[in-house]
């Protein structure tokens, strides 16, 4: 059975939110953090894992991000609250990896 997932990804001092979606998060939210995809996540440096959705249908997949993609930045502040109150990094512990973890 295929997985889906929307997430937000943030930048360090919480003021850039990604929202994305992918069918493997782990992997996502490593090119995230590593910067292996050229684009927003990498320019505004979001490599906070700070929220997420599974599952398992695309269409539902799909339709959320959309929905959440025309939410006000408040509403998506909330919603991650609810999950996450301290908007920690919810894949701190998910790889070690130089290209990520140094310094």
């Amino acid at each position: 059975m295929r997985e889906y997932v929307v997430y937000f990804m943030e930048n360090p001092v919480n003021t850039v939110l990604y929202r994305g979606m992918t069918n493997n998060l782990e992997r996502r939210v490593w090119e995230h953090k590593a910067k292996k995809i050229d684009g927003f996540t990498k320019k505004y440096n979001c490599v906070k894992l700070v929220y997420y959705e599974q599952t398992d249908n695309v269409s539902v997949a799909i339709s959320r991000e959309k929905q959440l993609k025309n939410w006000k930045r408040k509403w998506k502040n909330n919603l991650i609250k609810e999950k996450n109150p301290s908007w920690k990094d919810l894949a701190i512990d998910w790889f070690w990896d130089p290209e990520i973890n140094s310094g």
